[in-house]
């Protein structure tokens, strides 16, 4: 599986760049084509970041990731 760096995630936030990823546990998932992260932003979440220990606070468990597609894992 492809490595990214954290720097190189942070450019995938939908504003530098047509990409919107998030990292979860390691593992990096594109969400760009989902309702629920347009613009880059998913209620008080921004993309291009880690948000493995925003989790907790989230009214989901982690089975969302499920869904959604790898595109690497976080360096």
């Amino acid at each position: 599986m492809k490595k990214y760096s954290p720097q190189q995630l942070a450019l995938r936030n939908g504003q530098d760049r047509d990409e919107i990823w998030i990292a979860y546990q390691g593992i990096i998932y594109d969400v760009t084509n989902s309702r629920l992260w347009k613009n880059g932003t998913h209620y008080e979440h921004w993309s291009g970041q880690d948000l493995t220990d925003e989790l907790k606070d989230a009214p989901h468990t982690d089975k969302v990731f499920e869904t959604l597609r790898v595109i690497g894992e976080l360096n």
